[in-house]
């Protein structure tokens, strides 16, 4: 067996791989047809048979039919790039390089349909309810970094604090990048944190 190179980035399985493509064609599926008939109006049998899957595989890899649209793979890198952020780095600014480390590499068909899922949870109200929980989610994850990196407890006040600002200014450009389609997501996203990290001058 090959020694892998220093530096290159780790093969990823076939069967890995054929996972993943079967999970994206789900959710590429999915969302066409929630944007063409409507969230409420699509059923999973739908999403299954224009995917070529079975109901049961598009359970398999989303729980509910809300996951199709709100659940996401992001978080397993952020965490990664955050916890590789130098010690002398400031929480934000590790925050900062950590969300840009994780979004940079999007592909613009990755970041289209993250829009579309964006668009649809402010537009349909079983969504905006499971997004909440999501957003709960990460803001805990949030915290549970945060707190660890500056050796303090999850639920002391100025990690909260702190997690709830950083969350705050992330759903501002979210929200506002769902309205606007030609917004550069990932340069406004660094841009909010590094207006938050100056103090937020006006």
């Amino acid at each position: 067996m090959k020694e892998q190179s220093e530096g290159a980035r780790p093969v990823t399985p076939l069967r890995e791989r054929k996972k993943l493509k079967t999970k994206a064609t789900i959710r590429r599926q999915a969302l066409r047809l929630f944007r063409e008939q409507g969230f409420d109006a699509t059923s999973v049998e739908q999403v299954a048979e224009a995917a070529e899957v079975s109901v049961s595989t598009v359970f398999r890899y989303f729980p509910t039919k809300e996951d199709l649209v709100v659940a996401d793979d992001y978080d397993p890198l952020f965490i990664e790039a955050f916890q590789a952020q130098p010690a002398e780095l400031s929480p934000l600014k590790a925050l900062r390089t950590a969300i840009h480390t994780t979004l940079g590499g999007t592909s613009r068909a990755e970041l289209d349909e993250n829009r579309t899922r964006e668009s649809l949870m402010l537009t349909v109200p079983a969504l905006w309810a499971a997004s909440l929980r999501n957003i709960t989610a990460s803001l805990n994850m949030m915290g549970d970094l945060v707190a660890k990196r500056v050796g303090r407890e999850p639920d002391d006040p100025a990690v909260r604090s702190f997690t709830g600002a950083v969350m705050g200014t992330v759903l501002v450009v979210w929200l506002d990048w769902a309205n606007n389609p030609e917004m550069d997501v990932v340069t406004a996203l660094d841009d909010a944190l590094a207006h938050l990290d100056a103090g937020l001058p006006l």
